[in-house]
């Protein structure tokens, strides 16, 4: 139980420090918030909005990591390094692909109401 407790710490300690530092991941926190009632209007079914506001929580996720990756980077050295610009590239990537994942699933959402 004691680790339990301690991860769960460990995890609000990454969350407050990233939203304290990070301006993307504070935006994307505001359109979860904004969009989650917004998933119940878009669709009756647990299974769609499950699929709205997930996509929105993957997106959260993966800020998350692209954030650690860069704070490794930029710990490991300030100089700038080819191969390290392209780690953090392709973190930056991830994130693109989540984004593009989630305005899709947003836009399938919305079509399907417009048009029942």
């Amino acid at each position: 139980m004691q680790r339990l407790w301690q991860a769960t710490i460990n995890s609000w300690n990454g969350l407050t420090a990233v939203a304290r530092t990070e301006a993307a991941f504070r935006l994307e926190l505001v359109v979860l918030a904004v969009a989650t009632p917004l998933a119940f209007v878009l669709t009756d079914e647990a299974t769609g909005r499950i699929m709205l506001i997930g996509s929105l929580m993957l997106v959260i996720v993966v800020e998350l990591i692209n954030t650690a990756f860069e704070r490794l980077a930029d710990r490991l050295t300030r100089k700038r390094d080819r191969e390290i610009g392209q780690v953090k590239d392709i973190a930056s990537a991830a994130v693109a692909v989540s984004l593009a994942l989630a305005a899709a699933i947003w836009l399938w959402a919305l079509v399907a109401r417009l048009s029942a």
